[in-house]
């Protein structure tokens, strides 16, 4: 079973065709737009079970791979829906 680490990052270099690491900004290298941040709240919605809510929509909670795992632990209080840690992008 993957890691949520592993899955965002997995995700994030499918949807934009070239490898993401933790801490790569897709939105500063041009990578990413106003549409791919649609569909990756909704990927962020789905895959761990929670409503990102207006106030969420902050870009810089969904700017790297690290601030989404970041975000979403803050939002379950520290676990990710597999049981890792908040910070297992780095790990």
């Amino acid at each position: 079973m993957a890691t949520a680490a592993e899955d965002v990052l997995a995700f994030l270099t499918r949807a934009l065709g070239s490898p993401v690491g933790p801490d790569d900004d897709y939105f500063a290298d041009g990578r990413a737009n106003s549409l791919f941040a649609l569909e990756l709240v909704t990927y962020v919605e789905h895959r761990f079970g929670l409503t990102v809510e207006a106030e969420d929509l902050d870009i810089g909670n969904f700017r790297t791979g690290a601030n989404i795992l970041a975000f979403v632990g803050a939002r379950t209080n520290g676990r990710i829906s597999d049981g890792t840690a908040a910070d297992a992008t780095h790990g």
